[in-house]
């Protein structure tokens, strides 16, 4: 099962509500293309790269338009930690950032 952790759900909205601020239209239909893209990871939870920065076979990452998708593959369970965008600073964040 796909869990989205709350900082997720707050990334999701902050992207929605950036968009929209031009497009309404356009912003639904991101979050819907990110939101349809995570449905494949129950069947293919490998199915995205190890994010370099962390290096846990576990914490992986799917690129979605310019956003990082940050999930964990736990037992029976997948949970979306963050969306990123591309050209955050993602060095200077370490695991326990994505989880709160």
């Amino acid at each position: 099962m796909v869990i989205w952790s709350r900082p997720a759900r707050n990334d999701l909205k902050q992207i929605y509500d950036y968009i929209a601020k031009d497009s309404r239209y356009y912003a639904t239909n991101v979050v819907q293309n990110i939101v349809s893209k995570t449905e494949n990871l129950d069947v293919f939870p490998e199915m995205g790269r190890v994010v370099p920065e962390i290096g846990d076979k576990n914490v992986r990452e799917l690129i979605i338009y310019s956003y990082r998708l940050i999930y964990e593959v736990v037992p029976n369970d997948i949970q979306i930690l963050a969306i990123l965008h591309g050209k955050r600073d993602f060095s200077s964040l370490d695991r326990n950032d994505l989880e709160r």
